[in-house]
């Protein structure tokens, strides 16, 4: 098994645990999107206490990447999706993306 399907088994397994359904096709495109940066331990997990994190969340996929403009359902979303998580540490970014994905319904950006 590659370095990227374990990741995605990662992934998979969280949202099972969370009790998320999710389209996995759909996760592994997102998840290969983010390029390396899922096999860093501190870029691979999105912080919800981090301001700074989340304003990079909105303006660099969600704006930047995902060619949305920026309003306030962009932050609505990011707080809907960090509730999802509730307290869990380990809010993957493939996971917290794909949630942004699905939620402000972007999935044709992955067609």
């Amino acid at each position: 098994m590659s370095k990227f399907d374990e990741k995605l088994a990662i992934y998979e397994k969280e949202f099972g645990k969370l009790g998320i359904s999710f389209d996995a096709d759909l996760l592994r495109k997102v998840t290969k999107g983010l390029g390396p940066s899922i096999y860093n331990e501190d870029s691979s997990k999105v912080s919800c206490s981090d301001k700074t994190e989340l304003d990079r969340v909105k303006n660099n996929f969600l704006i930047k990447k995902l060619g949305m403009k920026d309003s306030p359902k962009l932050d609505d979303a990011i707080k809907e999706v960090c509730e999802q998580f509730g307290s869990s540490r380990r809010k993957f970014r493939a996971m917290f993306y794909y949630l942004l994905v699905k939620k402000l319904n972007k999935e044709s950006y992955y067609n």
